[in-house]
């Protein structure tokens, strides 16, 4: 059996034949969802109804640990505090998981539109193949021969006119091509982030986790050192004070004595907006240099960084794209040490420290938990650990309530060095710098 071809129908019943099958291409809708479109999106809609829920009782565990901590500190208020940050890291975990829901569901709902869009494009590549294969026949047709075979002329110019039609038609289809190719690019870019996206919120997820085992076994170790009695906390937040002072004052005898040469021109000049906060919320409790307090409370008589209000569990950002140039925890010893009776390190606690390579370098203190490594690439507003500062809990260093230490530096000026020449930390391992490469954090940052 013979293949009828086009041009065996006539011409004028070949080209209607033609532009029918262009129009039914371009107008035929295409879908290939395994699952109702309608049926995901109801779940996408959904998962944000619940996480506007999840979102309303992590606002109102906030404001009840922040009335917590500004209570005036004793161990009722501490164990208090702890345990209203396990009820806030709890819901904080319940929204990470939402958003990683709402996240997959939009990976599913990609994945049927760049299945629909290459479908599509398969489709208009058929109806284009077919009307170039068929105009191919009638281009071996010489212009004297249609209007010969015309049994009238108006027949031979209503033919050139649908072949008019043919040919708008046909650049219809090959737009319309085009577009959905543009359409497949974006979609594919948007599922690959999407991805990335995971990955992160599964990082995030990871680290609150963390945070809620060092919350419970805080509260364990902070019962035990004290053995439930007032007087005894007191006693510890005395004892941090003192290895405050003591860590402050062996720190500036020790940068004073480094005498590190800067080059200006490598210092970027200060300017409000170089810097990306990094908490989502800011209030400063310290600003940097000799505040008012600072000749009280540091040996140097200045504050070397900035202090923002931070409860334990609070994301903390990177303030720009860096490499992580190291990361450490000063108290790892001091549990043995406090066991042994022997003087334990009152310093950062957990620290990350970023360069970023336009000759600033920032640290992170004062945390209770790093969820980024040495040798890392992050991005500006990354997540890469979370706050920590409640007496008692690994990481907080000499901290005395809950709060993220922000510091920065010229470059060209800090190295991490262990402190050997220190009275208490000789064990620990910390960022050290010139004094004249201590930069003010709020130079860089946003305008408050």
């Amino acid at each position: 059996m013979q293949r009828l071809k086009i041009h065996d129908l006539g011409f004028r019943n070949g080209l209607f034949l033609i532009i029918l099958i262009l129009t039914t291409y371009f107008l035929l809708p295409v879908s290939t969802f395994a699952t109702d479109p309608s049926a995901l999106s109801a779940q996408i809609e959904q998962v944000r109804r619940e996480r506007e829920v999840l979102l309303a009782e992590q606002k109102r565990l906030q404001t009840e640990l922040e009335k917590v901590n500004a209570e005036s500190q004793s161990l009722g208020t501490a164990v208090k505090s702890l345990d209203t940050t396990r009820k806030k890291l709890a819901a904080d975990i319940k929204v990470t998981q939402s958003k990683i829901n709402s996240t997959n569901l939009n990976i599913r709902s990609l994945e049927h539109t760049v299945l629909d869009k290459e479908r599509q494009i398969e489709t208009h590549q058929g109806a284009i193949s077919l009307a170039l294969k068929a105009l191919s026949d009638y281009d071996s047709r010489s212009l004297l021969f249609d209007v010969l075979s015309a049994s009238k002329l108006s027949d031979f110019w209503q033919d050139r006119s649908q072949l008019t039609e043919l040919n708008t038609r046909l650049n219809e289809e090959v737009d319309n091509l085009r577009e959905t190719k543009t359409v497949l690019s974006e979609e594919k870019k948007k599922k690959e982030q999407d991805k990335k996206k995971i990955l992160s919120l599964q990082a995030e997820l990871s680290g609150q986790k963390s945070v809620v085992e060092e919350s419970k076994k805080a509260q364990e170790r902070l019962l035990a050192e004290t053995k439930s009695k007032e007087a005894a906390y007191q006693q510890m937040l005395a004892e941090n004070l003192a290895q405050q002072k003591q860590f402050e004052l062996d720190l500036f005898k020790l940068e004073s004595e480094l005498h590190i040469t800067l080059d200006p021109s490598l210092i970027p000049s200060p300017r409000a907006g170089v810097l990306a906060w990094p908490l989502d919320f800011v209030y400063v409790t310290q600003r940097f240099g000799r505040t008012r307090g600072a000749a009280r409370l540091y040996a140097s008589g200045s504050h070397n960084g900035v202090d923002f209000r931070a409860s334990q569990g609070t994301p903390v950002k990177s303030m720009l794209a860096g490499t992580v140039a190291g990361t450490g925890n000063t108290d790892e010893m001091n549990v043995q040490l406090r066991r042994a009776g022997q003087p334990t390190c009152g310093s950062y606690g957990r620290w990350i420290l970023i360069e970023h390579g336009n000759g600033l370098t920032s640290v992170y203190a004062h945390l209770s938990a790093a969820i980024v490594q040495k040798g890392q690439s992050v991005k500006t507003g990354e997540v890469i650990g979370y706050s920590g500062g409640t007496p008692g809990v690994n990481g907080s260093g000499y901290s005395t309530g809950p709060h993220l230490h922000a510091g920065l530096f010229a470059s060209q000026g800090v190295q991490i060095a262990q402190f050997t020449t220190s009275k208490n930390c000789k064990h620990v391992i910390v960022p050290i710098a010139d004094p004249s490469a201590y930069l003010d954090p709020l130079a860089y940052l946003p305008a408050i």
